[in-house]
């Protein structure tokens, strides 16, 4: 227990509080079992850790402790927890618990039974997909972290405070907004973030970034998919090529039975694994609007996850209009809209507002017929009208 109370405080002491994400506003503190989950890379270990240092108790009241540390080789969970309480613990923060076989139910015994411990834990964006021993969901409060919005890169990396809009406060005063931003260039740092900006640690070694990314991809595949499945060295490889093949497509609307033939896998696994990889944040899946959404029920497109991704996974030049795709469906699904597929135009947010994603000179003629229409136009810095520039949806969280 010792050696854990001094690797917690070496970590702690080495946290900055400079930078805080509103996300940890969205938490609520008081649950006694919250979980945050997301995919690797997006930032969870440094929430935890803030959370624990602006909590400024003494040392032997709270405890950081990873799941992955070859202290548990020989040690379990449940009885490091019960020696941290003996001592005067009472805030647990734990972090990879997906790395730890039982995690889920040791846990559940000590919420059950110790109603003075409080726990934060940390996990893959998987979990929720995993078949668990024990059912957590009527007792953790769970919260998915995504990576940084272009509004919270500005303040990260330049120090530009902006607040978050809602959608209608978006589509009612963008040009103000872009009005207040063109002072700084908002072309020049959107392309930054669109390179480097969406997972918070680019700001350890920028210039590795992208090989940094690579490896968190191969990892995510590799190792957190191996929970849900058992995956050997040809699967990985298919799944690289799939992802791979996504990074140079234009806006990708799958036939699966040919891109089933072209990797080698049958229809309902490749579809399956779309699913798997949805939930790694390695892509995203998009539907008609309307459609159902069954287990096998193929996507009306795919897209990678975020844009730092297809400058991680390609060498060859970059699909424009499939990162600003990637970019816009992202934004807006971390900041809690539903997007689809529009019968007409590209995607339908919410059931009710239908958006044209293109570039400066991108026309309304698609949707020029269609009330609460508009078109998020990149390569523009002030918006008029229903033109919103694409990087202002970025702002949403």
């Amino acid at each position: 227990m010792e050696i854990l109370k001094e690797k917690s405080a070496i970590v702690l002491a080495q946290i900055g509080m400079d930078f805080q994400r509103d996300f940890l506003k969205k938490i609520n503190w008081q649950s006694r079992l919250i979980g945050l989950l997301g995919a690797r890379g997006a930032g969870k270990t440094t929430l935890l850790l803030q959370r624990m240092k602006s909590l400024d108790l003494p040392a032997d009241e709270c405890l950081y402790i990873t799941l992955d540390d070859l202290y548990f080789a020989n040690h379990t969970l449940a009885e490091t927890i019960e020696s941290f309480r003996k001592s005067g613990g009472k805030y647990l923060f734990i972090d990879e618990v997906h790395k730890y076989d039982g995690w889920a139910r040791e846990i559940k015994n000590v919420y059950d039974f110790y109603k003075d411990i409080h726990i934060v834990f940390t996990g893959s964006s998987i979990i929720e997909m995993l078949d668990l021993e024990v059912d957590l969901s009527r007792r953790a409060h769970v919260y998915q972290l995504p990576g940084l919005s272009f509004r919270e890169f500005l303040a990260f990396e330049h120090e530009l405070i902006f607040p978050a809009l809602s959608l209608d406060e978006l589509l009612k005063q963008h040009e103000t907004v872009g009005r207040k931003m063109n002072a700084h260039k908002p072309l020049k740092l959107f392309d930054e973030y669109l390179l480097y900006g969406y997972y918070p640690f680019y700001k350890e070694d920028r210039q590795s970034y992208l090989v940094q990314l690579t490896n968190v991809v191969n990892l995510t595949i590799s190792y957190d998919l191996a929970f849900i499945e058992d995956i050997d060295k040809q699967q990985v490889h298919k799944i690289n090529q799939l992802l791979s093949s996504l990074s140079m497509q234009v806006p990708f609307k799958p036939n699966v039975t040919e891109l089933s033939k072209t990797i080698g896998m049958g229809r309902n696994t490749l579809i399956q694994y779309f699913h798997y990889l949805e939930k790694a944040k390695l892509i995203q899946m998009v539907y008609l609007e309307g459609k159902g959404l069954g287990p096998l029920e193929k996507p009306g497109k795919l897209l990678l996850d975020n844009p730092n991704l297809f400058h991680a996974l390609s060498t060859k030049p970059k699909n424009d209009g499939s990162i600003r795709e990637s970019f816009f469906v992202n934004q807006l699904r971390n900041a809690g809209y539903t997007v689809d597929l529009a019968k007409k135009g590209d995607f339908v947010v919410n059931g009710e507002h239908i958006f044209e994603v293109g570039g400066a000179k991108k026309r309304f003629d698609q949707i020029a017929d269609i009330i609460n229409a508009y078109i998020a136009a990149d390569d523009i810095e002030i918006g008029t009208g229903n033109r919103i520039p694409l990087w202002l949806f970025g702002f949403l969280y």
